[in-house]
């Protein structure tokens, strides 16, 4: 591996880090990336899990130390998505990267509705729904979004965003520290299916979680200082940004292989 490929994985996992912790979809880059240094479609995919687990470790730290967590209600969502998530992960040992293009297709056409949709809604809590117990479709959907985020992961973090606060009523801020503690809960378990299934790179996966982890320890103290607008504008440009790379309109794949 040269100097140069070290430099570009690092840096890529600093964007990735970054995008997923406010977002979602950070994804696209890292498994571009991994894909373009030559590891098969399924390789990369696990690999990948490698870089989300310590970002996920390292945000959701950063969100503690905020005290953004203050009940259980996130480990109850968190349980039924990490059930889903290992099921998830058992399937997508063998996934073709055309999957993964077409579930990113719809995960950012459902997104960018819901964005523009009332989006007054992802500002202000629901107290109401808050404050009563957790419903069992609720837990249901939750088991959706965690089968879906251990079988491809890319673009999770915007069906993660929507459930909580459509579906359970946080703000966007409170939403986004929420969403990271439930992909640290499943990210361990998903990791696990691709290490004892051999379908993992240790070496790029370590490289990438080191510019990771720097990416979403700035995106953590940065979410809870700006607040929900801030997540809001670096939702909708990382989804504009994954519309442009899944339609073809721009390829920064070829961007990045030609730095390769």
């Amino acid at each position: 591996m040269s100097l140069t490929e070290i430099i570009v994985i690092v840096i890529a996992g600093i964007f990735v880090g970054f995008i997923n912790t406010l977002s979602g979809g950070g994804s696209v880059i890292s498994l571009s990336l991994l894909l373009i240094l030559g590891l098969p479609a399924n390789i990369a995919n696990g690999t990948n899990r490698i870089s989300i687990f310590f970002q996920t470790l390292s945000s959701v730290s950063s969100f503690t130390r905020q005290k953004m967590f203050d009940n259980m209600r996130p480990v109850w969502l968190g349980i039924p998505a990490t059930i889903g998530a290992v099921l998830g992960a058992y399937l997508a040992v063998d996934v073709e990267t055309k999957v993964i293009e077409i579930a990113m297709s719809v995960a950012m056409v459902i997104m960018l509705f819901f964005l523009f949709y009332k989006p007054d809604k992802w500002l202000k809590e629901n107290h109401k729904m808050l404050s009563g117990p957790l419903k069992w479709w609720q837990l249901l959907i939750f088991f959706a979004v965690g089968f879906y985020g251990g079988f491809i992961q890319v673009g999770v973090g915007y069906f993660l965003l929507m459930s909580l606060v459509l579906g359970v009523g946080y703000d966007l801020v409170k939403a986004n520290a929420v969403k990271n503690l439930i992909v640290f809960f499943y990210a361990i378990f998903a990791l696990l299916v691709f290490l004892i299934d051999g379908k993992v790179n240790y070496l790029y996966g370590l490289i990438l979680s080191a510019g990771s982890i720097c990416g979403a320890l700035i995106a953590s103290y940065l979410a809870v200082k700006k607040g929900a607008g801030f997540i809001r504008a670096v939702i909708v440009l990382s989804v504009i940004l994954t519309i442009l790379q899944v339609s073809g309109l721009v390829n920064f794949t070829s961007m990045l292989k030609g730095i390769l």
